[in-house]
């Protein structure tokens, strides 16, 4: 399986050589991110953290994995305009995967803070699912409910 490109580097190195703590916010759509964002935003204040906002952009297979269906130049101008409402320093970076949960997996740090925002239903959700499967990759991941 192809390796997921990103289109940001890695977040750099404090003074002391340490990475800097990162709450990942995982883009899902525009209003359940920006609650995502909110609330992120409040875990980063109190840990003295930042956010990475990501967002994955799938790429089916007869597709090569450089041209996603989505001009990046979209992606990236959205997630920009969500990150520049953050009161807390906000990173956004874009990846491309052949699959959400994958991607994700590779590119988040070992035991990473995840936030995702998402729409109570009664059936399980994408986002549910998504959760779960990072919670099982060894993340700790909150979920936060959009209201309609």
């Amino acid at each position: 399986m192809a390796e997921p490109k990103s289109r940001l580097p890695e977040p750099p190195l404090v003074e002391d050589g340490q990475r800097r703590l990162d709450v990942a916010v995982v883009f899902t759509s525009t209003a359940a991110t920006r609650e995502a964002l909110r609330k992120a935003g409040i875990l980063a204040d109190e840990l003295g953290a930042r956010i990475t906002l990501l967002s994955v952009q799938p790429v089916p297979y007869p597709l090569p994995l450089e041209s996603p269906p989505v001009h990046l130049g979209f992606s990236e101008r959205q997630c920009r305009a969500l990150a520049e409402q953050s009161p807390v320093e906000t990173l956004v970076r874009i990846c491309l995967g052949r699959d959400r949960l994958d991607t994700l997996k590779r590119v988040l740090t070992p035991r990473s803070l995840v936030v995702i925002g998402g729409r109570k239903r009664w059936w399980p959700t994408a986002e549910q699912g998504l959760a779960r499967g990072l919670r099982d990759a060894g993340h700790q991941v909150v979920l936060t409910e959009v209201r309609e």
